[in-house]
This record gives C-alpha cells, structure tokens and sequence, in this order.
C-alpha cells in the first residue's frame, strides 16, 4: 500500500475511497473542513446528515468525544469494537460542527478489516471523517469495482482491498439515553 501518497492526498484536502468490514467508505482527514465538503459534493448529501469517525483503535477517538465515556458505552466498546458498531456519543470541542450537522453527538467506530487498519495507523492523527461510498439514496459500494464505478473519478484514490473484502450489511448504530442503549439503525451487530 502507497502511505505516502495516501498521505500527500489526505494533508491536501483530499478523499480516498477504502474498504471497512461492513461497506466501502469515502474519508478524509476530520481538520480539512474542504475535504468534508467535497464528500458532500460527491455523495449529493443533505448538509444535516453528519459524517462519522473511524479509527483503528479506540483510543484516537477518544480526542473527540467528551470523557468519561459512560459505563454503558464503554460496555459496549469493549464488547463489539472493532466490529460493525457505530456509537454516537457527545462530541468534545475538538470535533468540528461541519462534521457532525452542529449537532453536539459524533459516531464513532472502529471496523474490523485490516485494509482500513493499515491506513489509519499511517495516516496524521490515525482518524478519518467517513461515510458509505456510494451517492446518497444508491446503495453502497460493496467490491473495489463498485467503489471504482460508483465514485471513482470524484476522489483522489480507491484504495486496493487486497482481498479483505467488505460484509456488505451496514454497521448497527447506537446511542444513549438516560444510561441505557438506543437503536438508531439496526445492522450487522444485535445488541443484546
């Protein structure tokens, strides 16, 4: 895998395109507001649907999200991350509002797939702001052909999966209210 081009590409205002466990994605580095922007341009996204960050491990995104985690959510980290899991929690100050719709929530996630691992243990601050890598109400790119087809020519990369394939069902995502889980899409994970 080409890191150093993945990194000139990202530290320019870039979007790559990569494979996680569930789906393709689209990212960018969560500090470049024009990056962001451009994924809304190539996804034709609606401005209030937020954007959610992916790592490799939890503790980067740690950054971004107020602390203490509470104990249900962290239940649930050490339960189902990495996996298909997407928790939204409140975000700290150093999450931007383009990232998130202004709401005070993030979603946060670590896939399982060691494609997109890779990338972010060698990328600046090992965080990427992503989504699904498809145009928005089309279904999500599932093979390295799909994300090429659907979005190709409107980033900077598609990222070779080199054989760690995508499941192809969406990441469950969950947040909290009042101490206890709530289910705002069910997916791949069954909370139980």
């Amino acid at each position: 895998m080409d890191f150093k081009r993945i990194n000139e590409i990202l530290n320019n205002d870039g979007v790559i395109a990569f494979v996680t466990d569930t789906v393709w994605g689209l990212g960018c580095l969560p500090e470049s507001e024009k990056a962001v922007k451009r994924i809304y341009e190539i996804k034709h996204r609606e401005a209030k649907k937020p954007l959610i960050l992916m790592s490799y491990d939890i503790y980067p995104l740690f950054d971004y999200i107020k602390m203490p985690v509470e104990k249900e959510a962290q239940k649930l980290i050490k339960k189902y991350f990495p996996g298909a899991l997407t928790l939204v929690l409140d975000k700290s100050e150093k999450t931007p509002d383009y990232i998130t719709s202004s709401l005070t929530t993030v979603g946060i996630r670590v896939p399982d797939n060691q494609i997109f691992s890779e990338i972010c243990k060698n990328i600046k601050g090992h965080v990427l702001a992503t989504t699904s890598a498809n145009l928005s109400g089309e279904p999500p790119a599932l093979t390295y052909n799909e994300a090429v087809n659907y979005i190709g020519n409107k980033v900077d990369l598609v990222v070779e999966d080199f054989g760690c394939n995508a499941q192809g069902r969406a990441s469950t995502v969950a947040g909290f209210k009042d101490g206890k889980s709530v289910i705002y899409r069910q997916g791949e994970v069954e909370i139980i």
